[in-house]
């Protein structure tokens, strides 16, 4: 009896790559007999093209293609959400749009689901060809602070881009949090994984939605929410700070007794209490920031909202 295959795939912006996608991901269906492809195209509040490109693909091929349309902007991590809650496949896949994730690892991602036994095939690239230096640099750098501080271990170079059985699926469902990170949540509910190496892939068309802004706060949404090391950092910051303030408080008291002090204390009491009020601010926006987390977690709003589907 044959497999379905739903693949995942968010959209913002994306009306050129939409029609390459299907036709690339359709040649390499057809050395999939016994397999059966499920598009499920996620639009996350596009200002372009990107609904109407999916209409049409729709009504070419309504048996197969089914899209989402967002209210708004939501990220794409509520668009995988949605994804993965309506996928009704054997096999559920992530898929980038514009094709920097290749479909011709979907036939050695399925051999290692059915023939080699794991629960989940994922991606990672070896390179980060093609992207800027500084880019590069702080992608590394987050892989290994994450790593080190969380006891949710994520692959260097991981992509969204994998292959995952039902089971998997239902018990990433299981996670209902609104503030989330998928390469987290795919390494913390476990299961067996495999990973396939390759090498960076340009984008087939557009321009890329993420700023290096935007991938700093994400990467920091993924610090805050699967460790909390940040708080133990930030109480050890204030007791060194005022294990410091102390010491140099008696210091500044032993100097005027034995020596006076001729600039009455001016320099060192400005030194103390910028050194002191900049730790505390730190500290606080630290705390903030889980707080922040938490007020939108208790607030349970959806993590989405749908205007349109078929």
């Amino acid at each position: 009896m044959s497999k379905t295959i739903s693949i995942i795939v968010p959209c913002f912006n994306e009306q050129e790559s939409v029609p390459l996608f299907y036709a690339a991901v359709e040649k390499v269906a057809a050395q999939l007999p016994d397999h059966a492809i499920e598009y499920l195209f996620i639009n996350d509040g596009s200002a372009d093209q990107t609904l109407p490109a999916m209409r049409t693909l729709q009504a070419q091929d309504p048996e197969h293609v089914h899209y989402i349309s967002f209210s708004r902007n939501f990220g794409k991590e509520a668009a995988l959400y949605a994804g993965l809650q309506a996928a009704t496949g054997d096999y559920i896949a992530v898929m980038d749009v514009d094709l920097q994730d290749p479909p011709a690892l979907l036939p050695e991602m399925i051999q290692g689901i059915e023939v080699e036994g794991y629960d989940c095939v994922g991606t990672r690239r070896t390179t980060r060809a093609g992207e800027p230096p500084v880019r590069s640099f702080f992608a590394k750098k987050f892989y290994q602070i994450i790593n080190h501080i969380s006891q949710t271990k994520i692959v260097d170079g991981a992509r969204d881009y994998r292959l995952m059985t039902r089971q998997m699926v239902d018990a990433i469902l299981e996670m209902t949090e609104y503030n989330r990170f998928s390469k987290g949540i795919f390494s913390w509910v476990g299961f067996d994984t495999k990973y396939l190496e390759y090498q960076n892939q340009d984008r087939v068309a557009g321009t890329t939605s993420w700023s290096f802004w935007g991938l700093f706060k994400y990467s920091l949404d993924g610090i805050v929410t699967f460790s909390e090391t940040p708080l133990a950092i930030a109480s050890f910051i204030g007791f060194f700070s005022f294990i410091i303030a102390s010491i140099a408080l008696i210091f500044i008291i032993v100097r005027a007794i034995i020596f006076g002090d001729p600039t009455s204390g001016w320099p060192s009491l400005i030194s103390v209490v910028l050194m002191i009020g900049g730790l505390q601010l730190l500290c606080l926006g630290i705390v903030g920031k889980y707080i922040g987390k938490i007020y939108l977690e208790v607030k349970n709003r959806p993590v989405y909202i749908v205007k349109e589907k078929k």
